[in-house]
């Protein structure tokens, strides 16, 4: 049995027990993972029964272990018990220990309010979708370039453009500083990855040559202690080369495409662009009404909800570079960084992604939006090919309650689709002349 009382807004207290019987089982079970370590005089490791180490140690020798052993789902069954939807990690208190049972206490922030009306007929604004030929040029040179050959320059000084090998060393106020170093470096000439007008200054000088190349850092560079400070680079100028870009045929196309000719291949190239943009035009006009929607919509969002979207969000960032052998300490040491920071830049988009998300829920609510099994089954689908793997396979790890996280979010989609396709594209803005 447990109670509920409201705190705050969205904030309130859970009182939930444990039964002696279950207490008892916890009890059990912590003294059998501690025995092994308790010495009692006369018995060897593991051997002394519990009631004699509770005499010796006191009877909260096991507590610690027993409250985890039976707390997660203790908590978890007061949750469903009062059909709450909880937003936060709960601030557990013990209120009591006897021959009863425990008492615990928890507080926790549920799921705000929200209030939302005129939801439909919002404006957007129209994103052009209009491919250009200069940008199917543009998509057609990359490709070229892939193709390149890579050809030695031996008759003339770097020109924009070209590849220049260099041997390159950093000083600050006359001290080497580092990761300021590097041994046979291919920079590409006007690729801009090397920071200030350091490409720019190694235009006109030739193999052989020993370069000075004065820079200042970027105020907002990534390591701190570099910012914003000046820099010389003693540079040696080992070999210079250039991309020779193939021509465009209806050879090339054929050998290096699925189509049979230039014409083919530029009408594929425009698809695709197209394809691209229609899809940025789609997430655009999303987020313009999101924005609205939530501008518009009332509703007090407690802070540890923001607080554990951020902790998700760093959690999946931290997985995700651990796999590429780096820790997050030496991640932040490396980009002059601290977690504090790191968290205070996630924070704005973890903002309107909790409210997005709380606002489109309300809308689904609203317009009591239905999710079919064939619908869910095609979402476990659509999962397991992105994730490559086995669809029966993943639906029979799918609990109920991942099932009907799958609905909400399915509601949700059919929220952002239904506010898009109520939207009117705002009229474009005339400008009056004069006669």
């Amino acid at each position: 049995m447990s109670t509920v009382e409201k705190i705050d807004a969205n904030k309130i207290k859970i009182s939930f027990n444990v039964d002696a019987d279950r207490f008892e089982e916890g009890l059990n079970y912590s003294y059998n993972k501690n025995k092994h370590s308790i010495t009692i005089p006369g018995f060897r490791r593991g051997k002394a029964p519990r009631k004699l180490i509770e005499a010796q140690y006191g009877k909260g020798v096991f507590y610690d272990d027993a409250i985890n052993y039976v707390l997660p789902d203790a908590y978890e069954n007061a949750v469903k018990e009062n059909d709450l939807d909880v937003v936060s990690k709960p601030e557990i208190d013990i209120e009591s220990i006897d021959d009863n049972g425990v008492a615990f206490t928890a507080e926790v922030y549920i799921k705000p309010e929200v209030k939302i009306e005129g939801y439909k007929g919002l404006t957007f604004t129209k994103v052009d979708t209009e491919v250009t030929d200069e940008e199917i040029d543009a998509e057609i040179k990359k490709d070229l370039e892939k193709n390149a050959r890579i050809i030695t320059v031996t008759d003339r000084p770097i020109q924009n453009g070209d590849i220049a090998s260099i041997d390159f060393k950093g000083y600050i106020d006359g001290e080497a500083f580092p990761g300021g170093e590097a041994e046979d470096y291919d920079l590409e000439i006007g690729s801009h990855s090397f920071i200030d007008t350091f490409e720019e200054q190694l235009i006109g000088k030739n193999v052989g040559d020993d370069v000075e190349v004065n820079v200042t850092f970027p105020e907002e560079y990534g390591q701190k202690d570099l910012a914003g400070k000046p820099a010389k680079f003693e540079v040696e100028i080992k070999d210079i080369k250039y991309k020779e870009l193939p021509e465009l045929t209806d050879d090339y196309v054929a050998d290096t495409s699925d189509c049979e000719n230039v014409d083919d291949y530029k009408n594929e190239i425009a698809g695709k662009l197209l394809a691209a943009k229609v899809e940025h035009a789609k997430n655009a006009k999303q987020e313009e009404l999101l924005t609205k929607l939530i501008d518009m919509a009332e509703m007090d969002v407690p802070e540890p909800m923001i607080e554990l979207d951020i902790d998700n969000k760093i959690r999946e960032f931290e997985y995700n570079i651990t796999r590429q052998g780096l820790s997050m300490e030496l991640y932040l040491q490396y980009m002059g960084q601290t977690m504090d920071a790191m968290r205070d830049a996630y924070r704005p988009l973890s903002e309107k992604q909790v409210k997005g998300r709380l606002v489109l829920e309300a809308i689904a609510a609203k317009e009591n939006f239905e999710i079919t099994d064939d619908e869910v089954n095609a979402e476990i689908e659509r999962i397991a090919k992105t994730y490559n793997m086995d669809t029966e396979k993943l639906a029979s790890t799918i609990r109920d309650e991942d099932r009907k996280n799958i609905v909400k979010d399915l509601q949700v989609q059919k929220a952002i689709t239904f506010v898009c396709d109520n939207a009117v594209e705002a009229e474009a803005e005339t400008v009056e002349t004069k006669e």
